[in-house]
């Protein structure tokens, strides 16, 4: 992932440009190019074996943040003084997996990964169903702020749910009950095994659907075809079922129309708030499989400047340090997948914002810094900080997540993954504004991109997030070159052992987006403001139930 050399000229030569200034002592740049590309230097080094979690590179991902947290003048923010937080996990290996659906004399035995993909997150030795009756629930949402249930009371105990992906707006935007095209968190694959849970089932069936889903059959079969990891919960029988699980949607046009039931139709009568569940007749679903879950623990790192007039009070600015670790060779043999963009870049962003509030007047609100373990397993470090806050999740303001930052240049926008959900919104526009730029929403937002980084999980307890993007052109040349370079990042170097450090990425972008952030964050900290949710919102339900902690 290199750039010719001349663009190491033009990132010094743009780097006055793109700093922000600190303490208002306009002659100190805030973030330094040669600092940040020493930070994903060393954390993509092969010596951090691609910084997997729970194996022994953890220990030097640890030792180094907190170091540098430190160097930074940040205080040690994890639990009992010190500078992590403990997460305990557990992985769970499904085996011996045998599925079939039944109806009458028919049945059809699935096999894992071509008509199926089963997994569990729920602690069990082994999971057995035998016939449990199939309801169809539509989305399987379900949604008070939007007046939309799409259980209707009914009694679903022991039943297996078949539910479609996405939610009602992807099929017809114009009825504009879930924001349009734009995937709310309703029409994620995660929110319909929680609600499931909620509703007692013993497990859900996903129709996959390629465009709605954004991916494709073989992503469902090989995400869901190995281990799957969760946090260990204290009543994980009341937040997972038994039974999670996708069916290819041939699978399941045949098994309706055997039962006497019209697919295309209840798709389109699943589209309305009056819609009724609808038990498939005399169909039932039967599986069988060894589960063998193992707990590990890995580990959160929490840095935190205390501020100077309410302590109490929380803005966050988060980002994960893990990668994939290690696997199997490439085409060259490289087995270390170094994760210099993802997320080593983000680390480095991190530890400079640290440096700049430092070594700044302190801020009235605390500034809290948090390096996410498991993200690559699922979000999970960041999941467990939100179900166990170290910091009330009540009184945290606001919060930025750092992935994947920019290492090819300056950009003429920026991009608001998610827009339209929270005040933010309007902070991070401003500051666009300020910096010659413009803020525009995601380019593709029935993606659902804003249900898949570490911001998440915070969000969906009522904390607004911010998750920032590079949009829009490059401003100096050579253009095409670093157009090309994102290109062939994607195509080549994502998730991949060829994700490592080049001397010669340009900063400016980065810096540009790591001004911003750092700007509005401060202005947050300085001020008495508590951005919200927007109307609308399936977060803002939430956040209002805690309303009374926040003056």
């Amino acid at each position: 992932m290199r750039l010719i050399s001349s663009l190491a000229v033009l990132a010094a030569v743009a780097l006055s440009a793109c700093a922000t200034t600190s303490g208002g002592d306009a002659a100190t740049p805030v973030f330094d190019a040669a600092r940040l590309s020493e930070h994903i230097r060393v954390l993509s080094d092969d010596g951090f074996e691609g910084r997997g979690i729970a194996t022994p590179a953890e220990a030097k991902v640890i030792e180094y943040l907190s170091a540098q947290y430190a160097a930074a003048g940040f205080q040690p923010g994890g639990t009992d003084g010190g500078w992590t937080q403990a997460v305990t996990l557990n992985r769970f290996a499904a085996s011996n997996i045998h599925a079939s659906l039944g109806l009458g004399d028919w049945s059809l035995p699935m096999t894992q990964g071509r008509e199926v993909a089963i997994s569990t997150r729920r602690p069990a030795e082994h999971v057995s169903l035998k016939d449990a009756p199939l309801v169809f629930v539509g989305y399987g949402v379900k949604a008070p702020e939007r007046h939309w249930d799409d259980f209707k009371g009914q009694d679903l105990r022991g039943k297996i749910l078949v539910v479609l992906i996405n939610d009602a707006d992807f099929e017809d935007p114009s009825l504009d009950t879930f924001g349009g095209r734009a995937m709310t968190y309703y029409g994620r694959w995660t929110y319909k095994y929680e609600e499931a849970a909620r509703q007692g089932a013993a497990g859900v069936l996903i129709v996959h659907e390629t465009a709605p889903a954004s991916y494709g059959w073989t992503t469902v079969a090989n995400s869901w075809g190995g281990p799957q990891f969760d946090i260990v919960r204290a009543d994980a029988a009341s937040e997972r079922v038994p039974v999670e699980a996708w069916i290819q949607r041939d699978v399941a046009v045949d098994l309706f129309h055997r039962a006497g039931l019209d697919f295309e139709a209840l798709k389109v009568q699943a589209r309305s708030r009056d819609f009724q569940p609808v038990a498939l007749p005399g169909a039932s679903f039967s599986t069988e499989f060894d589960v063998a879950t193992t707990a590990s623990t890995t580990h959160n790192v929490i840095a935190r400047l205390p501020g100077a007039v309410h302590p109490d009070e929380t803005i966050l600015y988060t980002g994960h340090w893990d990668h994939i670790g290690t696997g199997e060779p490439d085409a060259t043999g490289d087995r270390i997948f170094n994760g210099a963009v993802d997320n080593a870049s983000g680390q480095a962003g991190l530890i400079e914002l640290a440096r700049a509030f430092g070594r700044g007047p302190r801020p009235a609100r605390s500034i809290v810094m948090i390096s996410f373990t498991a993200e690559e397993s699922g979000l999970l470090g960041s999941e467990f900080y939100a179900a166990n806050p170290v910091y009330p999740l009540e009184t945290t303001v606001a919060g930025f997540n750092i992935d994947s930052m920019n290492v090819a240049g300056r950009m003429s926008k920026v991009g608001i993954v998610g827009a339209g959900q929270s005040d933010l919104d309007a902070l991070v526009t401003a500051a666009a504004a300020a910096q010659g730029r413009e803020a525009e929403g995601e380019a593709n937002p029935a993606g659902g991109s804003y249900y898949r980084s570490d911001h998440f999980p915070l969000a969906k307890r009522g904390v607004p997030m911010a998750y920032l993007k590079p949009a829009g052109d490059f401003l100096d040349e050579p253009i095409a070159e670093r157009a090309a370079m994102v290109a062939e990042y994607s195509r080549s170097r994502y998730h991949q052992a060829a994700d490592e450090w080049s001397p010669d990425w340009d900063y400016t972008g980065m810096i540009q987006d790591l001004s911003l952030i750092y700007g509005v964050g401060r202005d947050l900290a300085n001020s008495r403001d508590w951005p919200g949710w927007r109307t609308g919102s399936e977060f803002g339900p939430v956040r209002a139930r805690t309303a009374s902690a926040r003056d």
